[in-house]
């Protein structure tokens, strides 16, 4: 049984990266960071899935970046913009380096537990706004993890080529509880369901003709 590292943020896609590392047979350590997003609503829901599970969880908090990396609608007093992933106004949710910095983390933490690899949750979706959710940037990643220590750590990233909808059709398939995710931008007691974090999920329920069983703000307005 392989040991390994799941960067898991509590949303929808780590979720369903977790899940998969499970049923592979991979005895799964799962590493959460507060870098400083608005809400810890993700987190939450990390640690609930992880105790249930009884996987092994760490919630690492790294706030202390974010003297370093401004100018993320994610971290900075910064309106959360609105609309598809795809439009140039989401490029406020880039938090600088983000990636390579918990890939980095995760790495020398796999390598001190003797773990064979790091598993993270990029797809095709992210490719338009984040450099450091291409394939251009996992395979060089990779390319460092395997020379960058005496111990060969290996970056895994299932769901590359797959986007939102594809990610969920293979949640559904391994009969997933996406309640408990947590996907909206905002941290409020419901999803706003008009970020672009919302827009995207709520369009791979609908391409999956299925319910998503999160309760939005219109929901009970």
């Amino acid at each position: 049984m392989a040991k390994v590292v799941v960067i898991y943020s509590g949303g929808m896609d780590s979720f369903t990266v977790l899940h998969h590392a499970l049923k592979q047979g991979h005895n799964v350590y799962a590493l959460s960071f507060n870098y400083g997003q608005r809400h810890v609503r993700e987190l939450d829901a990390a640690a609930t899935v992880c105790q249930q599970l009884n996987v092994p969880h760490k919630i690492v908090d790294i706030t202390a970046i974010n003297s370093l990396l401004a100018g993320s609608s994610l971290t900075s007093d910064i309106a959360i913009p609105e609309g598809e992933y795809e439009e140039d106004n989401m490029r406020s949710t880039v938090v600088p380096n983000r990636n390579m910095i918990l890939l980095s983390l995760a790495i020398g933490y796999a390598v001190s537990i003797h773990a064979e690899a790091v598993y993270y949750g990029a797809h095709s979706g992210d490719h338009a706004i984040y450099p450091d959710c291409r394939p251009e940037f996992v395979e060089k990643m990779n390319a460092v993890s395997l020379i960058a220590n005496y111990e060969p750590v290996r970056i895994e990233v299932p769901y590359l080529h797959c986007d939102k909808a594809e990610i969920l059709a293979a949640g559904l398939a391994m009969n997933l509880d996406y309640s408990q995710t947590w996907t909206c931008y905002n941290g409020r007691t419901h999803a706003c369901g008009k970020c672009s974090a919302c827009t995207e999920r709520l369009a791979a329920f609908a391409t999956n003709h299925v319910t998503d069983p999160l309760t939005y703000e219109s929901d009970v307005t």
